[in-house]
């Protein structure tokens, strides 16, 4: 069994850089065979990569949606990563940051955005006890 998508009214997908949205109802389909997916809330603009974790993601959310984009958006995922975790110093957030190379090693990209998630929360909550 392929992957069993679920969207509310409305909703948007991007399926292999194409964005697709949906009627005024809810709709269910499967996708049977490799497509690159990302649901609306997965999928930042340019202009809201504001914060270095949040730079980390972008790269990794266009690897996963753009095969042939991959090679170009490595680099810029590279030097994001690099300049995130040569700041941190607390292993939890270096942690967070093995993980998402570690998913990019792989291929694995929508894991990777999870753990990019992670990060930007755990970036979050730091700035927030600064503040």
């Amino acid at each position: 069994m392929g992957l069993k998508l679920s969207l509310k009214p409305g909703e948007k997908i991007a399926v292999n850089g194409a964005v697709i949205v949906n009627g005024d109802r809810r709709a269910e389909f499967i996708v049977e065979n490799q497509a690159s997916i990302l649901r609306e809330r997965d999928i930042m603009r340019t202009d809201e990569a504001t914060t270095p974790a949040r730079r980390v993601y972008l790269p990794v959310m266009m690897m996963a949606l753009d095969p042939n984009a991959r090679q170009a958006a490595f680099g810029e995922f590279e030097k994001r990563l690099t300049e995130i975790a040569g700041v941190l110093s607390d292993p939890a957030g270096l942690s967070i940051c093995l993980k998402i190379s570690a998913a990019v090693a792989n291929g694995a990209y929508y894991k990777a955005l999870g753990h990019c998630r992670a990060l930007i929360d755990y970036e979050s909550e730091r700035l927030n006890n600064v503040a």
